[in-house]
């Protein structure tokens, strides 16, 4: 991901835009908020009739109404402050809602080379830990800004009216707070983009474990794993302690710049001659409108840490959202597909490296025909088979379906033509039916949906399950064994009649008897498939009808597995291999 560097204003902007949708929400928190903070200048100004004309003058009119004005003036603060916290919270809730989905679903387009190169803990960072920081420090900060703000403007306001030269000293600390401001901003923000990124290794360390914890007992890695997500989570709380010391030390400097030139006025105050021109009741007003005036402004001071986080995180989901997705910019659509497929020149290498996969492949595959590949590790077999939904596209040369280009395909289209089974089963943690009948095939009939498991050696056990098809299978079907996770992969296949199938090692987790059934069912139902086999284990795929041998990304040898047996090359050498091992 490449997006030029943006400012912080102007991730801030991007992140205030998504609760100005809510507009007539955000007006009426507004409306609390400026009542809430102007509640504070009345509180401090009614101080002056309660000293000079209560206390000092027994005004019985003042007597009377001012404790009822100060029970008015309480209660309207609290139906401010419940006003705006309900809309703000649930503009805040609504933001968080609307950035997950855009996030889940730029997730959901971006290439296969992002998901290679990002760490998984990462990309579950952005789901929560990113968005609950943006969507709650941007919220927290409109509040804070709006409110303080309001308090501080008012609270200075009377000052001045009292006496507009002892409220300009104030100002002389002025620039003092704004170098300290500027300061801890830019820190704030680099350690908050490091706190960031501490966070998805923590993820992602956890994340391993989990997926592993069969791999860590066996080997007894726990002391290892141990001190892995120790080191991550000691460099994590390091983090989160400077960005906290940096926020602890600036809002305390703050505040003694403030206290300086408070004491500086308290002092002007004190003197013979300014008493002279201040009534009592004027002078505490004008003490406590100071003195109200710390906390907002220390809240502000706050604020800035609170912003800082979330442009901070801000950055990084926009610029995952700013990234681009998989290109799609096929028109065309096969709405009967053959199955005909062509590689015509195919030269192809991973992007940001210098080494071709694939090497000026020439083959054409009719409808029907059963292609097996096989080949050393690294041969390229994989990269040949993940071209034809366009996990990647080739640099040179081209690839066609049925005469048609892929990329002049939409990749809907294209890929409603494929189904896939690959040696690492991929199952989701719902039931049996959804896992079957995924996708664009869900809502299909129960006869369609038992056929396809019948196929695939999977309905029997399927109808032990406690709920049969409804039954849920745990995250990716941890409830299964590993043969009866494998078949459930094989009768999505089988169910989604996809004229082009691949199959990447599709038999590898089954037993000895599952994968004789499961080869002849294939052989019988797939005959109309236009297949593309990877296998290691070449009894497999001796009754394909061409097998290609692959080296250093070309086609070696080519032919059914008599000739290539007959022609004693590199697939007879495998074979022979093969053949001792197995012995």
């Amino acid at each position: 991901m490449t997006i030029p560097r943006t400012t912080g204003w102007q991730v801030y902007r991007r992140l205030i835009a998504y609760s100005l949708s809510y507009w007539h929400y955000l007006a009426l928190a507004a409306v609390g908020l400026v009542i809430s903070a102007a509640t504070q200048p009345f509180f401090a100004w009614g101080l002056k009739p309660l000293l000079d004309k209560a206390i000092i003058q027994r005004d019985p009119d003042t007597i009377l109404w001012l404790p009822v004005g100060i029970l008015a003036l309480f209660l309207l603060r609290g139906a401010a402050m419940f006003l705006s916290g309900y809309y703000i919270g649930m503009i805040g809730r609504q933001v968080t809602k609307t950035l997950r989905n855009q996030v889940f679903n730029q997730l959901l387009r971006m290439p296969v080379s992002f998901f290679e190169n990002t760490q998984s803990g990462k990309l579950l960072a952005y789901v929560s830990y990113y968005i609950d920081q943006v969507a709650n420090a941007s919220i927290r900060g409109m509040t804070t800004l709006v409110q303080d703000s309001v308090t501080i403007l008012g609270l200075l306001g009377l000052m001045l009216w009292y006496s507009w030269q002892l409220t300009l000293g104030i100002l002389v600390v002025v620039p003092l707070i704004a170098l300290i401001v500027v300061y801890a901003t830019r820190r704030l923000r680099r350690l908050s983009h490091k706190v960031q990124d501490s966070v998805g290794d923590v993820t992602q360390i956890a994340n391993e474990m989990i997926r592993g914890y069969k791999v860590v007992r066996i080997f007894n890695g726990e002391p290892y794993e141990e001190r892995r997500f120790g080191a991550a989570n000691e460099q994590n709380i390091e983090l989160h302690m400077k960005r906290m010391v940096t926020e602890l030390l600036s809002t305390p400097l703050v505040q003694f710049m403030v206290a300086v030139a408070l004491a500086a006025i308290v002092f002007m105050a004190t003197r013979e001659s300014t008493l002279e021109a201040l009534s009592p009741g004027t002078f505490i007003s004008f003490i406590m409108a100071m003195i109200l005036m710390l906390t907002p402004i220390r809240n502000l001071t706050q604020l800035n840490a609170q912003l800082q986080t979330a442009i901070a995180a801000g950055e990084g989901i926009f610029e995952l959202l700013d990234s681009p997705t998989e290109a799609d910019t096929g028109k065309q659509t096969l709405t009967q597909c053959r199955g005909e497929v062509l590689f015509h020149n195919v030269s192809f290498r991973y992007p940001n490296t210098d080494k071709w996969v694939l090497r000026d492949i020439n083959l054409r595959v009719n409808p029907g025909e059963k292609i097996a590949l096989v080949g050393k590790s690294g041969s390229g077999k994989t990269t040949l088979v993940n071209l034809l939904p366009r996990f990647y596209d080739v640099q040179q040369g081209e690839i066609l379906l049925d005469g048609v280009r892929l990329t002049e395909l939409s990749l809907y289209n294209l890929r409603s033509h494929i189904a896939y089974v690959g040696q690492d089963v991929v199952l989701f943690n719902d039931s049996v039916r959804n896992n079957i009948a995924y996708g664009a095939m869900q809502g299909i009939d129960d006869a369609q949906l038992r056929a396809a498991a019948e196929a695939a050696f999977a309905l029997e056990f399927i109808e032990k399950l406690p709920q049969g098809f409804d039954t849920l299978i745990g995250d990716n079907g941890v409830m299964l064994s590993g043969g009866q996770r494998q078949r459930l992969s094989i009768a999505r296949a089988i169910l989604s009649n996809a004229p082009v199938l691949i199959l990447d090692e599709a038999t590898s987790a089954l037993d000895t008897e599952s994968e004789r059934h499961i080869q002849a069912a294939l052989d019988n139902l797939l005959s109309n498939r236009t297949t593309f086999m990877i296998a290691h284990r070449l009894s497999t795929i001796e009754n394909a009808d061409r097998i290609l041998v692959m080296q250093d990304g070309e086609i070696i040898e080519s032919g059914k597995h008599g000739e290539l047996l007959a022609l004693n090359g590199q697939y007879a050498r495998l074979h022979t291999l093969q053949f001792h091992d197995e012995t």
